[in-house]
């Protein structure tokens, strides 16, 4: 249902920290119509151009804290509400070279009163400047 916003494609830059391209970002929503908490994302799984990313190369920015995915799990206070925009960051020395992208992101989720895993899929192009 929610799985057409979960990727802002019109948020996605390269990063660059000391001159040199370390990565890019873009912009995510929750798939989900109410918030969580972080240690409720069981994983998050991004792809691009097809090419899956190592989770240890990801990281999600919320509330202007930036958390792995090990760090997400057991983090107890923060929470991503519905409609807010997280960025996820992926180490790829280099960046993204421009023009167009493909970018997949799977979110799974565990829903207290659901009996088995939410997973959210999206698929997404996207313009590198």
């Amino acid at each position: 249902m929610f799985e057409k916003y979960m990727i802002v494609e019109t948020d996605v830059e390269n990063v660059v920290e000391d001159g040199q391209l370390i990565g890019f970002r873009f912009g995510a929503r929750l798939p989900y119509y109410r918030g969580l908490g972080l240690s409720m994302v069981e994983e998050i799984v991004v792809t691009i151009d097809d090419e899956p990313i190592p989770q240890d190369q990801i990281t999600l920015t919320l509330h202007g804290n930036t958390y792995t995915m090990a760090q997400m799990e057991v983090e107890p206070d923060d929470r991503w509400n519905m409609g807010e925009v997280a960025h996820i960051t992926v180490s790829k020395p280099g960046g993204l070279t421009a023009g167009v992208h493909r970018v997949g992101l799977l979110v799974n989720l565990r829903i207290g009163y659901m009996p088995f895993p939410s997973i959210r899929r999206s698929e997404k192009t996207i313009t590198v400047g």
